[in-house]
């Protein structure tokens, strides 16, 4: 029997699920009480995938309460959390008519926006989470003008977590996952003509599907954050994890351009301190419920496998020719070039 989750760690994989899936409504999701605008007040309406309560709600709320506060109630926010705003690609749709002003999207969402932020997404390119941590902050700057320039102001990035391959029976090398049906999105079309191009088995369908699928056995091996494959209880029919993380699940909040130039020039650089403030721990508070998370999955069954440094060999080379793919399609070559010059710079400096 699968032990329960204590309900902060339940409350908090809840927002893995919704950052990697970008759900619909949540039950019993409302909108964050707000007090009622005061005459003349800008009004902010965010929405977000983040669960009412989670901490990455509750850093949404922080940053809520000091935009009013630093503008003595000229600026006013009102936030709809648990995806009752609607999908990620609903949330832009909104954003550009104007309907929201901002929304908290994960990285398929930010893609929609931007496709070179997919980069960040590449299975095995990061060989540590310390590299990836400096080569993001490295590149955050060219992101955001990216972002920018498809007409929206990025206020905050956030990390929900490491992706994995969970299967129903051991994958320890690339051949192993050709046995396999592989769950992917049916966002990217692109993604899964590289999957079958390689020879692999892939299934694109939807994500609410996901448990269907896995019962069924049309699905029998997927890769998910491991917040996601222990708060959806996926692990129960896929109890098999590859060690070696894949790529990192980013996301982040941002607003429509529109919305940030409505807010009054001298209030900007205030807000923005804000949002770093806010923002502080996030990363470490992730990390240690993915642990609570992995750790939970294991008491329960889960087999976590290492591969060996030959199978390690042959999954980096199989994801470079996965990458070969993508570029052009999904992201541009020379937005790689960069990430990949970052990745060999700190590699050299601590003497990799």
């Amino acid at each position: 029997m699968i032990k329960p989750l204590s309900a902060a760690l339940a409350l908090a994989l809840a927002l893995a699920l919704a950052l990697a899936l970008a759900v619909p409504a949540l039950p019993g999701a409302a909108a964050a009480p707000s007090r009622p605008a005061a005459a003349g007040a800008l009004v902010l309406k965010i929405g977000s995938v983040a669960p009412s309560r989670s901490p990455w709600d509750k850093a949404l709320q922080q940053v809520a309460n000091d935009w009013e506060r630093l503008s003595n109630g000229t600026v006013q926010v009102k936030i709809y959390p648990g995806g009752i705003a609607g999908s990620e690609q609903d949330m832009i749709r909104k954003m550009r008519l104007g309907v929201l002003q901002g929304g908290v999207l994960s990285s398929m969402g930010l893609a929609k926006i931007e496709h070179s932020v997919m980069v960040l997404c590449l299975p095995f390119l990061f060989h540590a989470r310390e590299e990836f941590n400096a080569v993001f902050d490295d590149m955050k700057p060219s992101f955001e003008a990216s972002i920018e320039r498809q007409g929206f102001k990025m206020m905050l990035w956030t990390l929900a977590g490491w992706v994995n391959f969970f299967s129903k029976t051991p994958v320890l090398e690339p051949d192993d996952l050709k046995k396999l049906k592989i769950n992917v999105t049916a966002d990217f079309p692109e993604i899964e003509q590289v999957w079958k191009r390689m020879g692999y088995e892939a299934v694109a369908g939807e994500n609410s599907d996901l448990m269907i699928e896995l019962q069924s056995g049309a699905v029998t091996a997927l890769y998910l954050p491991a917040l996601l494959a222990g708060s959806g209880q996926y692990f129960a029919l896929a109890p098999h994890m590859l060690a070696p993380s894949l790529a990192p699940l980013v996301g982040g909040l941002v607003l429509s351009d529109k919305a940030w130039a409505s807010v009054p020039a001298e209030l900007r650089q205030t807000f923005e301190d804000a949002v770093s403030r806010a923002a502080r721990g996030l990363y470490d508070e992730t990390m240690r419920l993915e642990a609570d998370a992995l750790k939970m999955m294991r008491d329960n069954g889960l087999v976590v496998h290492e591969p060996s440094a030959e199978a390690m060999a042959k999954w980096r080379e199989a994801a470079d020719r996965a990458i070969q793919g993508l570029l052009g399609p999904v992201f541009s070559k020379e937005v790689y070039d960069q990430v990949v010059g970052r990745v060999r710079d700190y590699r050299r400096s601590h003497g990799q």
